[in-house]
């Protein structure tokens, strides 16, 4: 069974940074994407980051480009390091996996290809 266990948020003035953690397990599968998704009360899940793990392509939403990077190790932790944060970065943050052979062609996997979702971690970004 994939489980996933987001850390790593919390308050943070703007400007600032935080680094979000996705520990993922039971991954049994050959080829998935893994993705970042934020969502604030009264609005859509949104697509923030994704990584392919078939080509190790990476790709960000345009709110977030150049201020946000993922990234993982070798023991299946995902990383969304956010820079630059500003109060509309504010939302509940989930990691999310899709099983499959995703990559360039995909861009940003879309939500409804994810079947696998963490319990998600508040960021609060103060004006």
């Amino acid at each position: 069974e994939v489980q996933l266990v987001e850390s790593g948020g919390g308050l943070v003035q703007a400007g600032g940074s935080l680094r979000l953690s996705c520990a993922a397990s039971g991954i049994d599968f050959d080829d998935y994407a893994i993705g970042w998704f934020r969502q604030v009360p009264g609005k859509e899940r949104e697509g923030v980051s994704c990584f392919s793990s078939s080509d190790g392509s990476t790709f960000y939403s345009a709110s977030v480009e150049g201020r946000f990077t993922i990234s993982s190790d070798a023991r299946n932790t995902v990383y969304l390091q956010m820079n630059s944060l500003k109060p509309e970065d504010t939302a509940v943050y989930y990691c999310a996996v899709a099983p499959g052979m995703y990559g360039e062609s995909w861009s940003l996997v879309p939500l409804y290809e994810y079947d696998y979702w963490g319990q998600g971690t508040q960021v609060t970004v103060s004006s």
